[in-house]
C-alpha cells in the first residue's frame, strides 16, 4: 500500500541517535494532512543499531527497517531505500541529527511550487573545515561540470518525486549527483537554506579516502 511520503535514511552505527531521530521526526510531522513511512536502512552496522530499529518499530508503526548485510555506502543504503519506497515524494537524510527534520516541511512546502528535486543548503554549516573546503571545491566542480548549479550537493536533506529519483542507478558517493543526473531527464530542481546541528553522537563517517571518491565520481561521470 502507498502512501504520501518515504523518509529514507542511511544508518550505521548510529546506535546512540536512532531513538532520538525517530522521535524528532515524529514530532516535526505529528499529525499533519499526509502519510508518511519512516524508512531506516542499516548499512551493515557492526553495533547495536539493528536492535535499536527493529524496537523503533515496535513503538512506531510509520518505521520499517532495511537491513544490508555488509557496510555498501551512503549511497547503495540510499538506492535500497528508493527500491522499497511506498511514498509518491520520497526525503532523505542523515541519521546522526545534524539534519533537522524540522525542515522536512519546508522542502515539502517547495515543491508544491511545481519542483521535482529541492535540495537542502546548509548555509551555517557545523562542520570542521577539514570536511567544509573540500566540499565546497566539490560543490564547484560538480555544479561547472553538470551545468546543475546548488550550494550545497552534499546536503543528504533533499526531497523528490519518486518517479524522478527510482530509475537512477548510481554507485560509489553519486547520491550527492541524484540531482544533476536527475536534470538530465527534464527533472526541475531548487535549494532551499536548511538548519545544520553540530555532531551530538557518534564520529564521523566522512575520511580523506571519502572525497577522493567524490573527485573520481566527478571524473566518471563526465565521460
Amino acid at each position: 500500500m502507498g502512501c504520501d511520503l518515504s523518509i529514507v535514511i542511511p544508518v550505521y552505527n548510529e546506535e546512540e541517535s536512532v531513538g532520538a531521530l525517530v522521535r524528532a521526526i515524529s514530532r516535526a510531522l505529528p499529525a499533519r494532512d499526509f502519510d508518511y513511512e519512516i524508512l531506516l536502512v542499516d548499512d551493515g552496522s557492526s553495533d547495536g543499531t539493528w536492535k535499536l530499529i527493529e524496537k523503533a518499530k515496535c513503538e512506531h508503526e510509520r518505521v520499517r527497517g532495511i537491513k544490508l548485510r555488509c557496510n555498501y555506502g551512503q549511497t547503495s543504503a540510499m538506492v535500497a531505500g528508493f527500491d522499497h519506497a511506498r511514498g509518491d515524494v520520497i526525503v532523505t537524510m542523515d541519521a546522526d541529527l545534524q539534519n533537522d527534520p524540522a525542515d522536512i516541511p519546508l522542502l515539502l512546502g517547495k515543491m508544491k511550487e511545481g519542483y521535482d528535486i529541492v535540495s537542502g543548503w546548509r548555509v551555517n554549516r557545523q562542520d570542521h573545515q577539514s570536511r567544509v573546503l573540500p566540499s565546497k571545491a566539490a560543490n564547484y566542480l560538480i555544479s561547472l561540470s553538470t551545468g546543475v548549479h546548488l550550494h550545497d550537493y552534499g546536503c543528504s536533506l533533499k526531497a523528490y518525486r519518486a518517479d524522478c529519483i527510482k530509475s537512477i542507478k548510481a554507485y560509489g558517493e553519486m547520491h550527492r549527483f541524484f540531482p544533476a543526473l536527475a536534470s538530465m531527464t527534464g527533472a526541475r530542481i531548487t535549494e532551499v537554506p536548511v538548519r545544520h546541528h553540530a555532531r551530538k553522537f557518534g564520529a564521523s563517517k566522512y575520511g580523506f579516502d571519502r572525497i577522493f571518491k567524490v573527485f573520481s565520481d566527478i571524473f566518471a561521470i563526465n565521460l
